[in-house]
């Protein structure tokens, strides 16, 4: 894969467009396994490489993640951190926290995530991290995106979860002691 996405990189640098046919490409390449990234893989690490190469990749990143499989749109969502789309990502972000995908939840609630959706959002995309038990330590920006608010709403979904017999996640109970205290 190294001598293909060299040559790819080089692409994409040239002519943004490229995204289109090598972007889905790199799944062809085999290089899905884990990769030294914790909980990235091989074909997150080459696809946010392209991203980063090519020029005009903001223009082109909702087409490659509307029209793009889980991988593809889980690398698009961790490229947001490193593209500069502005605001542009937010709609992304917001249709893959609207699925039941906790790959697609936990890209997409990375760095963009923490520095661009407005307090309700950031605060709507943890609760379902929670709901979905992502743990937390993959939402990016938590330390200083959480406020009172968002406290209440772990309180409330704590307390629920003790009340019907369940158990609270385990890394939600140091966040809420910690507060408390």
């Amino acid at each position: 894969m190294n001598a293909w996405l060299d040559k790819a990189l080089t692409d994409v640098a040239a002519d943004a467009t490229v995204l289109r046919t090598v972007f889905p490409g790199v799944g062809r390449r085999g290089a899905g396994g884990p990769s030294d990234a914790p909980g990235w893989t091989v074909d997150d690490v080459a696809r946010v490489e392209l991203l980063k190469a090519a020029p005009g990749a903001a223009a082109e990143m909702p087409d490659l993640y509307r029209y793009g499989d889980a991988a593809e749109k889980r690398a698009v969502l961790r490229g947001l951190s490193v593209v500069d789309t502005g605001d542009a990502g937010l709609d992304l972000v917001a249709d893959a926290l609207r699925t039941n995908d906790t790959r697609l939840v936990t890209a997409a609630m990375g760095e963009y995530a923490a520095t661009h959706l407005d307090a309700a959002a950031y605060r709507h995309g943890v609760l379902k991290c929670v709901f979905m038990g992502i743990s937390l330590a993959d939402v990016a920006g938590l330390d200083r995106r959480t406020d009172e608010e968002l406290l209440r709403m772990m309180r409330s979904f704590a307390a629920e979860r003790t009340a019907a017999g369940r158990d609270v996640p385990a890394d939600l109970l140091p966040l809420l002691t910690e507060q408390d205290a």
